[in-house]
């Protein structure tokens, strides 16, 4: 369903953009081409786009999904509504998410708490902090028709590009892990879906975790120790063009999966 980019009713407290994202993300429709003018001005107000979509449907802040383009790249990252994590073995209907592509990623989950704080966080503390990883399956989605030609802002605003994430069994943390390109497999419905060489573009995902959590601070925000925090995919994208199922594994780690119907 092709929804227009105009809305009739806009709460006060909202912009334009986060109430029509967040009734496409609800009713699984998609946006036309944005109007002149529409798109976040800055990312500042694309984050706060974000957190007005999970207000509007009255979801918690179930976890973050963070990444970098490359290893010394900007970081950029998006509060994951807590409805939108699901656990290993999950099935979903591919109707729901339009574009659907599949990443596998490593999250963490902290040990503390981080309150907002005025004070920075050093990445020394935040590294100390990190309590447990596992993997997971990101669906990749959008709310606008011509994904990916879509200003970047506008993706940014959309929870940058968030479907849904399968999170795998956890396991304690240890920090001589080959974070940057651990061994791993994808597969759907038994294929290697894998064409590059698997890496995060990050480099070590774990650099990325000092902003998550100023980042968080910065918007008064508590992260927490049942937060999941993805970061990024070892992958690329893929998109099945059918239903069936996919298998991820990565080294030392638990298998994650997740089934299309």
């Amino acid at each position: 369903m092709l929804r227009s980019l105009r809305a009739d009713a806009i709460k006060p407290s909202t912009s334009p953009l986060s109430r029509l994202l967040a009734d496409a993300r609800r009713d699984h429709a998609t946006l036309g081409k944005l109007e002149p003018n529409s798109a976040p001005a800055n990312a500042d107000e694309a984050y706060a786009i974000q957190h007005e979509i999970l207000g509007i449907a009255g979801a918690r802040v179930g976890g973050w999904k963070i990444g970098a383009k490359s290893t010394d790249g900007p970081i950029q990252g998006a509060p994951l509504p807590d409805f939108d994590l699901h656990s290993d073995g999950a099935t979903l209907p591919r109707t729901d998410f339009a574009p659907l592509g599949l990443e596998l990623e490593i999250a963490f989950r902290f040990g503390r708490r981080f309150e907002p704080s005025a004070t920075p966080y050093s990445e020394a503390d935040v590294l100390a902090a990190i309590g447990s990883f596992g993997a997971t399956i990101e669906i990749v989605a959008s709310r606008f028709a011509e994904w990916p030609d879509v200003d970047r802002l506008a993706q940014l605003a959309d929870l940058q590009n968030h479907g849904a994430l399968i999170v795998g069994e956890f396991m304690p943390y240890y920090d001589d892990y080959p974070f940057a390109a651990p061994l791993l497999r994808f597969e759907f419905n038994g294929r290697d879906v894998v064409e590059l060489t698997p890496a995060n573009p990050a480099g070590d995902p774990r650099r990325l975790l000092t902003w998550l959590v100023n980042h968080a601070s910065s918007r008064g925000i508590a992260v927490t120790p049942d937060m999941i925090v993805t970061t990024g995919s070892y992958t690329g994208m893929f998109f099945p063009r059918s239903a069936g199922t996919a298998h991820g594994r990565i080294e030392g780690l638990s298998p994650v999966s997740v089934t299309l119907y």
